[in-house]
């Protein structure tokens, strides 16, 4: 019997992320097979000769490795060296980039032992039984692993200055039975360092929809933790007051009744500080959850809403039903609330979306006022059914990870680079909420948000084509010298809600130097409020674009931040003309 341990090891992207399942593999295991068990985690930016060190050190008998689109560069390289290393030592990889590789994984990777596919809480409990006891593993469902020819005398061979990779047979074995989600184990009562981490829980696995870019499309089965199961290891966080729950169900609103369930919970448990993320379907939702939602502690609940396209005929074409009117209604009614941020996804390089459609599916979703949104671009993830699209779809994609789009039928590589600075100008000027009243006042000034972005991503590349970081204060600037090239009969007023924009997130002490208007001694009112007079309408130029002459006196109050944004409640104050 196998005397020395299974390494089970995670790769994450950060440092805050922690990998669940490599965690969740451990304690589904017996008490006396977790013993012969131990997981260390690495980031992807970790210096690598550390990372193959300390796996040498660690002398693992058998190693298993968790395998992403994130980390897979990094795999690819430890199963080579480790076989050197290590070379009597089985190396099995498991996870979505391993499991749906197929055969074509053991021609590129040799090294490597085997894969687990399917459910591994169901798979690794017998993988690791027979490994340690040295029996057959054509009896473990859930496994794909090469078994050597018997006339096959040495691993490589060479032939006109390529190598061969040695020939053997690969065995697949039998599907494994879906794991019990009751059977599961809850992770975080366990010896697990959890601090300044982000907290993943799973209260159900599948996905009712079939939208052929995911990998649970393949999935046929919706499957659920019992509820009271679930609110009781939520009440574990909330005692402890954990900062983020992010639950990684695929759509967690797919059951009303189970939705209202914990919602009402979280609802009359909150502790004031622990925030609860779902992924839902905008257009699943009823009023009493919306209704729900606007009873919500500004920052309890954040909800990630994929749209991915406005264009009926590109919703069709993935396999998605979309109701937009509904979805419309929803995040409007959700919005209404300003307790609840909403992230809107959008996908780039989906079938019938060409720039024209893509740029009306934006400005829908841009309209619909998300807290953020996010412009993604489409990836061919190995297993999802529009793989197997390729060819009909005229996808062309990276052939390393993450197998991101370069271009379809409808979208020319040009289209995708021309989004991609737009994703950044986003993310720059809309999603950092560091810039709300003059993106506001700029909406205005163009016929439509993608117009608007688009302009800000090409004056960007012309003034910094080697793309170097810019500072905060670099940002303003950028927008600074952008609004002062295309408005500048109104640039004064532009420049006044950049520093009022400053001031909003940052109670800054030295003032900026973009900074117009006047800056009321902060003797007046105390150190958590900043105070700034103006000499226009503030509230008409944002509405209209007029610029009206008044005096005003606007304070910012860093005692009362916007949940959503962190910016400053921001108050008008009256004063004597």
């Amino acid at each position: 019997m196998e005397s020395r341990p299974c390494l089970l090891v995670g790769i994450n992207a950060k440092y805050i992320h922690l990998n669940p399942a490599i965690y969740s593999l451990k304690y589904s295991l017996s008490e006396e097979l977790q013993q012969s068990v131990e997981i260390v985690e690495y980031t992807i930016n970790h210096v690598y000769e550390q990372i193959l060190m300390d796996i040498f050190r660690r002398d693992p008998g058998m190693i298993g490795i968790s395998c992403y689109i994130w980390n897979m560069d990094v795999v690819r390289r430890l199963c080579r060296d480790l076989a050197k290393i290590l070379p009597n030592v089985p190396i099995w990889l498991g996870g979505p980039e391993a499991a749906w590789s197929g055969e074509e994984l053991f021609y590129e990777l040799p090294e490597i032992t085997g894969v687990m596919f399917g459910e591994g809480e169901v798979v690794f409990p017998k993988l690791l039984a027979a490994w340690r006891a040295g029996t057959t593993l054509d009896e473990v469902p859930g496994l794909r692993f090469q078994r050597q020819e018997e006339n096959c005398a040495s691993d490589v061979g060479r032939f006109a200055g390529l190598t061969v990779p040695r020939t053997f047979d690969i065995v697949t074995t039998a599907e494994p039975a879906f794991a019990d989600m009751d059977m599961l184990p809850f992770l975080y009562d366990k010896e697990i360092d959890f601090d300044h981490r982000i907290i993943y829980y799973e209260s159900s696995r599948g996905c009712p929809f079939r939208c052929s870019y995911c990998l649970s499309a393949i999935e046929k089965t919706m499957r659920y933790r019992s509820l009271d199961r679930v609110l009781t290891e939520l009440q574990w966080f909330l005692d402890r007051k954990v900062p983020q729950v992010k639950f990684l169900d695929r759509t967690f609103n797919s059951n009303r009744d189970r939705t209202l369930a914990v919602w009402q919970y979280i609802l009359e448990h909150d502790n004031g500080v622990t925030n609860f993320h779902f992924e839902v379907t905008a257009d699943l939702m009823s009023q009493a959850e919306t209704d729900l939602l606007k009873k919500m502690r500004p920052g309890l609940v954040q909800l990630e809403i994929g749209v991915q396209s406005t264009n009926p005929e590109t919703l069709a074409a993935i396999s998605r039903r979309t109701d937009l009117d509904q979805l419309r209604r929803v995040t409007e009614t959700v919005r209404e609330g300003r307790n609840v941020h909403q992230h809107l996804d959008l996908i780039a390089g989906l079938p019938y979306e060409d720039i024209g459609s893509f740029s009306r599916s934006f400005d829908d979703v841009y309209r619909m006022r998300p807290s953020q949104l996010q412009l993604g671009f489409l990836k061919v993830l190995k297993g999802s059914p529009i793989a197997a699209q390729t060819a009909e779809f005229g996808l062309v994609y990276r052939d390393t990870v993450p197998y991101e789009i370069l271009s379809t039928q409808w979208l020319s590589y040009r289209d995708v680079v021309r989004l991609k600075g737009i994703e950044e100008m986003v993310e720059t000027y809309y999603n950092s909420h560091q810039f709300e009243l003059t993106v506001t006042a700029l909406e205005r000034m163009y016929v439509s948000p993608f117009a608007l972005y688009d302009a800000l991503a090409d004056f960007a590349f012309a003034e910094n084509p080697e793309h170097k970081s810019l500072s905060r204060g670099g940002r303003f600037e950028q927008l600074k010298r952008f609004i002062h090239k295309n408005f500048g009969n109104c640039a004064e007023a532009f420049d006044t809600l950049l520093t009022m924009d400053y001031y909003l997130r940052d109670n800054a002490r030295n003032r900026p130097s973009f900074a117009v208007g006047t800056e009321i001694p902060r003797s007046e009112y105390g150190k958590d409020i900043h105070a700034e007079e103006i000499m226009f309408d503030l509230e008409q130029f944002l509405q209209t674009g007029e610029v009206v002459d008044s005096r005003e006196r606007w304070l910012f109050d860093y005692a009362n931040r916007s949940a959503i944004s962190g910016n400053a409640r921001l108050r008008k104050e009256n004063i004597p003309l």
